[in-house]
């Protein structure tokens, strides 16, 4: 049993040690927003915020995070920054078929606490989930509007 910060509230989570973080949110505490893309932290769909930073957690044991502070997709509009970026997503009508933005949104989240006004080259190397669709320049163009 592993008693994990989630969205500001401590939980308390049955599992296995070495279940990825991703299994816990989804399959034990039900909250299905982030999503299972790859499998091997390579495309971003399971992206989370670990203490503020952006983070694959379908390979990140939940052992790992149990001292640490996690937000996800189901609470990043209580964030000032977290709400300007979905705000932003629906304005510029980002998501084609959706899969993979919640991931893209936390990512965004992170670059804009951590540089409030990113460059486009900050943008390109922050912004490197992958997106089946090709929304990149939507992407970029939301995050610009954001940071604005």
């Amino acid at each position: 049993m592993y008693d994990v910060d989630i969205n500001g509230k401590i939980l308390k989570a049955d599992a296995e040690p070495g279940t990825p973080l991703l299994w816990v949110l989804r399959d034990t505490l039900g909250m299905t927003g982030t999503k299972y893309g790859c499998g091997i932290a390579q495309c971003g769909a399971c992206t989370v915020l670990v203490d503020g930073q952006a983070t694959r957690s379908c390979q990140l044991p939940i052992e790992a995070v149990e001292q640490s502070k996690i937000t996800t997709i189901e609470a990043i509009e209580q964030d000032e920054i977290g709400r300007k970026v979905v705000e932003a997503w629906v304005a510029a009508q980002v998501p084609q078929c959706g899969y993979c933005q919640s991931g893209q949104v936390m990512a965004a989240t992170a670059l804009l606490k951590e540089t409030p006004r990113p460059t486009d080259a900050d943008i390109s190397d922050a912004m490197s989930n992958l997106c089946r669709c090709g929304t990149y320049n939507a992407i970029a163009a939301a995050v610009r509007r954001a940071a604005a």
